[in-house]
């Protein structure tokens, strides 16, 4: 049997890459893993997923995972634990991960490590607290463990080749509380801000959200790239939505090109982006606190600068 189970992430019967950073933490701890993949109509995942090197994929495929809810998750995962025999079960810190895997940790009275950013010797994990400012290390002192892990600190597993048994898994889910009544998802043609290769962001240097549009939008189009804000920007503007918040308390990110636009770079947003591969910042103001982390920054007005950049891009290409 597996030492760890890892619960993928899917959305739409697309699976999310986080999944595969959750492996990647999987090949560290070592002892072999096992995936779960639940959802309607998720064939297409668990095949995508056969080729990291799983003992086995277990598919908890049925209508009543269509639709995301805490308690049948719950119930899939732990009879996926209980036919794994695993130690640790796996899976992305975001807000899937938030959810549902405490309900897990309560049902099989395992200890849970959240935010995992890293392993340290002895059976210890490192966690992220004080907006990052600390790595803490801890350990779980039950026999099983529950672990979210922060995708934005691993690099995504390779395929190891092969070809994982995929074998189908039945559920009682029991009675559910809650009943699916709708999800009022934001529609957009550009990626999603964990998903996207390129993101930039702005701030409330751009002083309103009309203007911030006239901004981000020709600069994320040069780069076919997500649009991110600080959180000072959704709150202050309606045209803003919330889920296109970076920092603490929004999406973690970790792109290989994050562009702050008029982001004066507080520690709240920091927290959110710091771990990008590269980060060029825009910001008139050369104390900015951007700029410490900033891998490229330019001190300049962004109404100005950032339509020569634009220019400059288009011209290299």
């Amino acid at each position: 049997m597996a030492n760890i189970l890892i619960v993928a992430e899917q959305s739409g019967g697309e699976l999310k890459k986080g999944t595969l950073a959750a492996v990647q933490l999987a090949n560290q701890l070592g002892g072999g893993f096992d995936v779960l993949v639940v959802g309607s109509g998720v064939g297409g995942v668990a095949t995508a997923l056969q080729g990291y090197g799983a003992g086995k994929i277990y598919v908890a495929d049925d209508a009543v995972f269509g639709n995301y809810l805490a308690q049948p998750f719950k119930a899939a995962t732990v009879a996926a634990a209980e036919a794994s025999g695993a130690k640790f079960i796996v899976s992305t810190a975001g807000t899937f991960g938030k959810d549902f895997l405490p309900r897990v940790a309560g049902a099989i009275g395992a200890g849970m490590v959240a935010d995992c950013v890293g392993l340290a010797e002895g059976g210890l994990f490192k966690r992220p607290m004080y907006a990052g400012n600390i790595i803490a290390t801890v350990k779980a002192n039950t026999e099983r463990v529950v672990i979210s892990v922060r995708a934005s600190e691993f690099d995504n597993a390779s395929p190891v080749g092969g070809e994982s048994p995929i074998e189908a898994l039945s559920v009682d889910v029991g009675d559910v509380a809650a009943r699916f009544v709708s999800f009022d998802a934001t529609e957009s043609e550009r990626p999603e801000l964990t998903e996207a290769d390129v993101v930039v962001s702005g701030g409330r240097g751009l002083k309103d959200g009309p203007t911030f549009w006239n901004v981000m939008n020709p600069l994320a189009d040069v780069f076919s790239a997500a649009v991110g804000a600080t959180r000072a920007v959704v709150d202050s503007w309606d045209e803003v939505p919330n889920d296109m918040q970076v920092g603490q308390t929004g999406k973690v990110v970790a792109p290989k090109l994050y562009v702050a636009v008029a982001i004066s770079g507080a520690i709240q947003h920091l927290a959110g982006m710091k771990n990008s591969k590269t980060i060029v910042a825009i910001n008139k103001d050369a104390e900015a606190p951007i700029f410490q982390v900033a891998d490229y920054g330019l001190v300049a007005d962004a109404f100005q600068a950032v339509p020569e950049f634009i220019e400059k891009v288009k011209a290299a290409r």
